[in-house]
Formats: C-alpha cells, sequence, structure tokens
C-alpha cells in the first residue's frame, strides 16, 4: 500500500479479451472475465470504479483527489458526534501537494444560491463521506476544498442528523453550517435514497431521539412488519423520503411507517405482490449504481441483459454491501474472489441474495421497466456531467473506456 501507483500502466491498461459469439457478445453461459492484477488495491481510492475491467455494471464514480491521505487520517462521526483526528495536518501535507499539486482546490465563493438541500450525516460516516457527500449533493465544489479542511482542523465534530444546507456553498460555508445546531432539522425525518437500513436507524435515532438500539431491536422483529416470507431483514423496505416527527411513534411506528410507505409505492407502481421481493432487489442495485435520473433505466437493462444472458452482474456494490461497507462501492481483489460473500455478484450468478439499499421511486420505475437496449457495458466518461456510454460488444466497451481514460488524463483533477 506504500507503493505509489503507476498511472500511466493504469491508464493503458486493456481490458482482457474474452469469447465472443458472431454478434460480439460474450458466451451466454460464460461469465466476463477481468484482469487479476493488484492495480486497484495500490491505487488511491479516487480511482474508485476501475472502468478498464470489463465487468459490465461498472461505472467510474465521481473521482476525488487525497485517497492515499485516508491511510493515515481517520475523521468519524460516532454517535455522540464527536470526531478526532489521528495525524496532524503537517505529516500529511506532503501527499496532499504529492496527489493534488499546490493548486487551490476548486470551490464555490459565497454562502449558496438559495436552493435547499437536505444533509444527512449518520454514525460511522468519516471525514470523506462528509467531504464526498457534499460534494455529490451540490453543495460543494469539490471533495477537496471540504477534506483539506477536515484534515487541517482536528477540533472539527459532527453531530448525526439531517441539515438544511445550500447548493454551490463555499467549502468553509458548509462546514461552519454542520457545526450549526440552528441548521439542524428537528420536526423531519429524511431519508435520502439509497441510504442502507443501518443507516436508516441512525437517522431515525438522530431525528426522533429514541435509543439506536431500541430502533435496531424494533427492526430484528421483521416478522412484525408483513414482508413477504422471502424478506430476512427490513433491508430495501424502508422508503426513502421526508417523514413529519409524531411524538406518539415509538421505534416499531417509526419503522413500520417507512415500511408501508414502500408497500404502497410498489402497489401505485403496479407491482404484484409475489414480485415485491425481486424488485426491490433489483432496484436495491440500480439505485447504487446509476448515476443520472435518465440513465436509471439503462442501467437496468444493462443488468438484466446479463440476467437473462447467464453472465455474472459482477457489481462493486453488491461486493461492499456483503463486507459490511455500506458507505463505499470499492472493492479489493480479495474481496470479490470471495466466495463466501453471499452478495459477491463476482461469484455468485443472479440478483444479490438480498437489497443493498433502500430505493426510490426512480429505481423502483427503472425495475420494473428497463429501457429497450442490447447493452451489456456502461462506463462513465465525463466524470463532470456525469455522461455515461452504454455498450453491447466488449470492442463497443474497450473504445469506451479508452474515451474515459483520455478524460482522465485532460482532467489532473480527479487524479
Amino acid at each position: 500500500m506504500a507503493d505509489d501507483p503507476n498511472w500511466d500502466d493504469i491508464f493503458s491498461s486493456q481490458p482482457p479479451t474474452e469469447a465472443k459469439d458472431d454478434a460480439g457478445r460474450p458466451p451466454a453461459a460464460a461469465p466476463t472475465t477481468r484482469k487479476s492484477t493488484r492495480e486497484q488495491e495500490k491505487a488511491p481510492r479516487r480511482l474508485e470504479r476501475r472502468a478498464a475491467r470489463d465487468d459490465g455494471g461498472h461505472r467510474p464514480r465521481r473521482s476525488r483527489k487525497g485517497g492515499i491521505v485516508l491511510l493515515v487520517i481517520a475523521l468519524v462521526v460516532v454517535g455522540g458526534g464527536t470526531a478526532g483526528v489521528v495525524a496532524a495536518w503537517g505529516a500529511v501535507a506532503p501527499l496532499v501537494a504529492k496527489l493534488g499539486g499546490n493548486d487551490a482546490p476548486e470551490d464555490y465563493p459565497g454562502t449558496g444560491n438559495g436552493t435547499e438541500v437536505s444533509f444527512a450525516i449518520t454514525s460511522g460516516e468519516n471525514g470523506s463521506d462528509i467531504a464526498t457527500n457534499l460534494f455529490d449533493s451540490g453543495v460543494t465544489a469539490s471533495f477537496e476544498s471540504v477534506y483539506a479542511m477536515l484534515v487541517a482542523d482536528a477540533a472539527l465534530t459532527f453531530q448525526p442528523g439531517t441539515y438544511t444546507l445550500q447548493q454551490e456553498m463555499s467549502a468553509t460555508s458548509a462546514v461552519s453550517a454542520l457545526q450549526d445546531s440552528a441548521n439542524r432539522v428537528t420536526d423531519k425525518l429524511v431519508i435520502p435514497e439509497g441510504t442502507a437500513a443501518v443507516d436508516v436507524y441512525s437517522l431515525i435515532s438522530s431525528a426522533t431521539e429514541i435509543p439506536e438500539a431500541d430502533v435496531q431491536a424494533a427492526a430484528a422483529d421483521v416478522a412484525s412488519f408483513g414482508l413477504p416470507a422471502e424478506a430476512t431483514s427490513l433491508e430495501g423496505w424502508l422508503f426513502p423520503a421526508t417523514y413529519e416527527l409524531d411524538p406518539g411513534l415509538d421505534a416499531h411506528g417509526y419503522l413500520q411507517l417507512l415500511v408501508d410507505t414502500m408497500k404502497q409505492r410498489l402497489v401505485d407502481a403496479g407491482v404484484a405482490p409475489a414480485d415485491q421481493q425481486h424488485v426491490i432487489v433489483f432496484a436495491s442495485l440500480i439505485q447504487r449504481e446509476a448515476g443520472l435520473a435518465d440513465d436509471y433505466p439503462k442501467v437496468a437493462r444493462v443488468f438484466q441483459n446479463r440476467l437473462d444472458d447467464g453472465m455474472l452482474l459482477q457489481s462493486d456494490a453488491t461486493v461492499a454491501y456483503g463486507t459490511g461497507n455500506t458507505h463505499r462501492v470499492t472493492t479489493t481483489d480479495e474481496e470479490r474472489g470471495d466466495e463466501s460473500n453471499p452478495y459477491n455478484t463476482y461469484q455468485h450468478l443472479g440478483l444479490p441474495v438480498g437489497p443493498i439499499s433502500n430505493p426510490g421511486d426512480l429505481a423502483i420505475n427503472a425495475a420494473i421497466a428497463p429501457a429497450d437496449g442490447t447493452w451489456l457495458y456502461f462506463v462513465t466518461t465525463n466524470l463532470d456531467t456525469g455522461e455515461t456510454t452504454f455498450s453491447t460488444t466488449l470492442a463497443e466497451h474497450e473504445a469506451a473506456v479508452k474515451v474515459w481514460q483520455a478524460w482522465m488524463r485532460e482532467h489532473p483533477e480527479y487524479q
């Protein structure tokens, strides 16, 4: 892990060749193959998803500088809202400079553009998670602008909960707003789309002040919520939305509210009771893998085509979930090779054994009605816009990967 990554090797590496039929598609009975190297393990986590692999369900998520610093920095949000830094800025500044050069990170100039954003912090999230989520939510202009502040100031602390922020805030304004209890939402429960159940329990506890242990205990009684027999947990059944707080509800009552909302959404979408668990599992995967709204049905089609062709889905999001990491989708060669992980879609055919997140309407609708297409692969070729290329053949996918690699060379700020 101490070795410096060879970016030229990473960017020039090509997916392995694989047998194809006359139409240029992989054999239906055979999964795609992937290069077995340690490049990804050695590379900083800013290359969160290696598009150069030939796994169809993979797109590189927005990359961030500063990944190596994660090896020595641990800024963690805990239940009581305390946080700590285990390395001083002076110790890691050379690493930051090495990764990103001396240029100041991109930042917005003011306190926001007036468009409100509900921003959630859950127990267990670290400084990188918070910086990433602020950027992905459109609050800040870059991951680096926030992360540098968190690394530099060991006194910063964060209280789990939901906060009202704005789009296009400077990093300083955003971090300051998260320190101000006046911005903490106290009359609503906000569950973002794609939140894992364990983090939903944390958000319920933070919003209602019900002990998290009580929420977890209530959730453990799965049979009491009227779910299909194949549902072994509440994962996937807790509909992400904004709920008014009700002082008359206990832990079970809040969970039942979320479950009942999901049931109604499925009914409204026309999902038959016998199909609901399947749709929930499929939608949870789409929720974690898709980016732009217009791409949800296309991502659904890629996975459905791979299922129909008897191919492995090869989703890092499922592997990460099976390891207990609900805040990331990156995985290592060792994790992808672990057959004992029942969620490992590199090793096990078909959908994962259960949901990996709590999907919203967009993902549910995509699971029900995938777009029309013959695609088996997708890769995001512009990390600024989220533009994604969907391909039918491996050759087409390899060409799209080259476009992504060229874009990365032209945008060193993402390296």
